[in-house]
């Protein structure tokens, strides 16, 4: 009889729906912030450099995670051809982080020195020189457009107040890092960083 209560007074019905969800949702979450081997970074792992930093925004500007992922599942398939499973201490200084759920591209997660830097500036202003059957668009301009060293340090700063451990002097040296780079040269220094923590 309590059943036939709820179900034909749809405000309790919400308020009791909103509560099981939420009850659930704290179960689940809550659980995985005391666990170090998600909260904890990886033995290796460094902030990303100035240059590295712009690379990663450039990178999110130009929708390179809407056709490629950086998460490997742990499945035989994705370790034989992409190498070690993503594992959440490689995230901790990403925010946000670039997982994706989609792969029209290949997985970048351990992109990071696999090819020259000459490679990807090639690949990079035009895909289809180095892999005839790509269909990635080709980023020509970002040759021709210079990091502006004014906003860096503001960049790391940002960063650092989410938790990121930038020294005063890595803010202090960020301008000087990356003028005169293009944001081709950022882009470039991002992608040789992926995936280097875990080897």
């Amino acid at each position: 009889m309590s059943h036939e209560v709820i179900e034909k007074n749809i405000g309790l019905m919400a308020v009791l729906v909103l509560l099981v969800i939420s009850i659930g949702g704290l179960v689940e979450i809550v659980p995985l912030f005391f666990l170090k081997s998600t909260t904890e970074p990886v033995e290796g792992l460094k902030p990303y450099s100035a240059l590295q930093l712009e690379g990663r925004d450039i990178y999110i500007r130009e929708g390179c995670y809407l056709c490629h992922s950086q998460m490997i599942r742990p499945l035989r398939a994705e370790t034989e051809r992409y190498g070690h499973y993503s594992v959440a201490g490689e995230f901790v200084y990403d925010h946000p982080f670039q997982w994706g759920s989609k792969r029209t591209g290949p997985d970048l997660a351990r992109v990071g020195g696999r090819y020259s830097d000459e490679w990807h500036r090639v690949h990079l202003n035009n895909p289809r020189d180095v892999v005839p059957e790509s269909n990635m668009p080709a980023f020509p301009w970002l040759n021709e457009h210079s990091i502006d060293a004014s906003l860096t340090p503001r960049k790391l700063r940002a960063m650092r107040s989410l938790g990121v451990p930038y020294s005063d002097a890595d803010i202090a040296a960020a301008s000087a890092a990356v003028a005169g780079k293009t944001e081709m040269d950022a882009l470039v220094a991002y992608l040789q960083n992926l995936g280097t923590a875990l080897s």
